[in-house]
């Protein structure tokens, strides 16, 4: 697998991928967005950064994140919004190099910590991550507030 930085070119793939994301989370109905404001962001925007694995000439899987900071480090940090994989391609070791591209290039820009979520029924994921030497966090929650556009 070659990892690198996602391209214009790669948007409507990266875009098939959320909404396989978003299947397997059972979230579908939550994808409100659109390939065109997911590239605005990622090329003129930039408050997202976004790296896709490759496979054989194919796109196979994507993380994308942005800057966090942390006031109790005082050093930014990073927040990994999606990691995945499609799922012919799981447990042979893509995705931990895509998750070791992140932390590598998150320790780089001299961030702190990388931090993401997991949904509590995903084993397979919580297990992918705590074997990676990820904490799972038993104690925090995340909140939200949605804001009408």
């Amino acid at each position: 697998m070659i990892i690198r930085s996602a391209t214009r070119a790669d948007v409507p793939r990266i875009w098939e991928l959320i909404k396989e994301l978003a299947d397997y989370e059972r979230l579908s109905d939550r994808v409100t967005g659109s390939p065109d404001l997911f590239s605005a962001h990622l090329f003129e925007d930039q408050v997202i950064q976004c790296l896709v694995g490759e496979y054989d000439g194919t796109v196979i899987g994507y993380a994308l994140s942005y800057r966090t900071y942390s006031t109790f480090l005082t050093r930014p940090g990073v927040w990994l919004e999606d990691i995945y994989l499609t799922p012919g391609f799981r447990g042979r070791g893509f995705g931990k190099a895509l998750l070791s591209e992140v932390v590598r290039l998150a320790k780089e820009s001299g961030a702190g910590r990388v931090e993401w979520s997991v949904l509590d029924w995903n084993e397979p994921s919580i297990r992918f991550y705590q074997a990676f030497g990820a904490t799972v966090m038993p104690d925090w929650r995340i909140c939200r507030v949605s804001i009408e556009q």
